[in-house]
């Protein structure tokens, strides 16, 4: 399967790339088979997510997911943060390749972990 144009405008043009300084909510997490690293920061105010930066150390399809997180993610409440799949995150880059379904799956475990962070 080829990588779609919103896949390589993403990795050309990464959404919310960085670090949050003042983030309530942050994670960092790897996937131990491949090494790729992903950092989510999160501002929270009033049960929304008022902005989400990523920082992506590994393959392509890392960074073109924690970019696809981190535009998804703005606005959303807590809750509905909460709920985003990693299908839902494959959708956002129009498909990716089956062997690289896993930077999907670290971007909803760094999401996870990030909101469990969280600091009231």
């Amino acid at each position: 399967m080829p990588y779609s144009e919103l896949f390589k405008d993403h990795l050309a043009n990464p959404r919310n790339a960085g670090e949050l300084a003042d983030a309530d909510a942050v994670a960092e997490q790897s996937n131990p088979v491949c090494g790729d690293r992903l950092k989510l920061s999160l501002r929270i105010r009033g049960g929304r997510v008022e902005a989400a930066r990523f920082l992506a150390y590994g393959c392509p399809p890392t960074l073109a997911c924690g970019s696809a997180l981190a535009e998804m993610l703005g606005g959303l409440t807590v809750e509905e943060a909460r709920q985003i799949t990693r299908a839902e995150i494959v959708g956002a880059l129009g498909g990716l390749p089956s062997r690289k379904q896993h930077a999907a799956a670290l971007a909803v475990e760094t999401l996870r972990e990030a909101l469990k962070n969280q600091r009231h």
